[in-house]
């Protein structure tokens, strides 16, 4: 009888199993394909295009009414109905958005799409602006007390005679990208960063998934009072160590910016033709959304219990979010790795050889800080998002069920490679953006006229 030897078994064994990785890796991408493609990209952008133009380009004409409107009384202790301060409602929404896609995101962009990816981020977030501010104003306009549709689902449900099933697959979209993009993705840096630091990656998998289990247990109240006092530490942190990586090679950074604006337009042969721009737009845009949440709606949720500040306010309070996670942080990561020169290093790699390079091991170790403290944030803000999805899908019965599948999913997070773990996050996003985005344009009539009248009671109170 033949037999195949011990040699041709190992082998025959290897090629079996090495196809499961490969299907796993088809079949994810082709997810994506269907669920983040350009039409969903091209979809925000449209979204964030249409409502600039409907606001006369609010956010770059009157940039001084947002900043007043989102930072003016950002320190008030006056606390809305639910409990929740405006410092800490803000807080929550840039610990979800000020994430590890700012470290790891813009490194995966940059080496995807080059240099050029940085200016599509800066290009999507200045519309993404507007976008924002259409999510926290219609939530706000939209939300009823008792919340049984908290968030943004409070006007997706109203979007037309399909807004219950749009606001169903939202709310499905939001439990799988909290566990994607929100935990996922986030536990993934987080092991990184651990492991530059020397701790073994399961030990840290299996601490993780205990920490997310008791994160995920508590609401917006808990994660407004932990984000009110991370989300500042970590912010000056990491803005003073990328000031000092910049500062240590300020003679590369006329030709980074450079490399910025040839990258986002080159046609040249060496850059694939219109291809290599086309490739540059698609990972800006995927990784910007990635960081600032624009298109996705999930800010809203931040907010759903600050009552005491109008829908306009709220809406201003989206714009800063926006310009703080993409034009502000994003820019200084990109700069950063831009001046260090091209290695053949990626993701969270990338950015702490960047930072090492510059600052030596302190710099690896702020990094690291900085990545680890940026993924708890996000997975606090993100658990309050999925669970809200849940317990709108279930009517209020899944509470006790989120807890166990955010601790799976940051336990697997810690193991998987970064192409799946962005597979994944990018899928999950689309299930998301898609209903988002249908009942944004149908409910967009009231929303142009917003801004403006932000404008005049601003001029009223303070006339020159």
């Amino acid at each position: 009888m033949w037999m195949l030897s011990p040699p041709g078994w190992q082998k025959l064994r290897r090629s079996f199993w090495g196809w499961i990785p490969l299907t796993a890796d088809y079949l994810l991408e082709g997810l994506r394909g269907a669920l983040w493609g350009w039409h969903v990209l091209l979809g925000i952008l449209a979204a964030g295009a249409y409502f600039s133009y409907e606001s006369c380009f609010f956010q770059l004409l009157h940039a001084g009414t947002w900043l007043k409107a989102a930072l003016g009384s950002k320190f008030s202790p006056k606390k809305a109905s639910g409990g929740t301060t405006r410092f800490q409602a803000i807080s929550t929404a840039l610990a979800g958005s000020i994430g590890t896609g700012n470290i790891v995101g813009v490194a995966a962009a940059i080496t995807t799409g080059g240099p050029g990816a940085l200016f599509w981020m800066w290009a999507s977030a200045g519309l993404g602006m507007m976008t924002v501010f259409a999510e926290n104003y219609l939530a706000a306009k939209n939300r009823a007390r008792g919340r049984r549709a908290p968030g943004p689902l409070a006007y997706i449900e109203k979007a037309g005679k399909y807004g219950g099933a749009l606001a169903a697959v939202y709310a499905l979209g939001c439990c799988l990208s909290s566990l994607g993009m929100g935990n996922m993705a986030q536990m993934n840096a987080f092991a990184a960063a651990c492991g530059d630091l020397g701790l073994p990656i399961p030990g840290v998998a299996i601490g993780a998934a205990l920490l997310v289990y008791f994160v995920a247990r508590g609401g917006l109240s808990l994660a407004g009072r932990i984000a009110e006092k991370l989300v500042p530490a970590m912010t000056l942190l990491f803005f003073a160590a990328s000031l000092g990586v910049i500062w240590f090679y300020r003679k590369n950074l006329p030709g980074a910016v450079e490399s910025v604006f040839q990258g986002a337009f080159s046609l040249r042969a060496g850059a694939g033709g219109t291809a290599g721009m086309l490739i540059a737009m698609k990972a800006g845009i995927s990784r910007g959304v990635f960081t600032n949440e624009a298109g996705l709606g999930s800010s809203a949720f931040a907010y759903q219990d600050v009552r005491d500040y109008s829908p306009e306010e709220l809406g201003c309070m989206g714009i800063f979010q926006v310009f703080a996670d993409t034009i502000l942080m994003c820019t200084v990561t990109g700069l950063c790795i831009l001046c260090c020169g091209p290695t053949q290093l990626e993701g969270a790699a990338l950015t702490f050889y960047a930072y090492r390079s510059a600052l030596g091991q302190a710099g690896g170790w702020a990094v690291s800080l900085c990545t680890a403290l940026f993924a708890i944030a996000t997975v606090i803000a993100w658990c309050c998002y999925g669970r809200e999805g849940l317990l709108y899908l279930t009517k209020g019965r899944g509470r006790k069920l989120y807890p166990l599948a955010a601790a799976l999913a940051a336990f697997s997070g810690c193991l998987l490679p970064l192409r799946a773990v962005f597979q994944l996050g990018d899928a999950f996003n689309g299930l998301m953006a898609i209903p988002n985005l249908a009942a944004l344009f149908l409910l967009a009539g009231p929303l142009g006229k917003a801004p403006a009248a932000l404008f005049e009671k601003t001029v009223q109170k303070n006339p020159k």
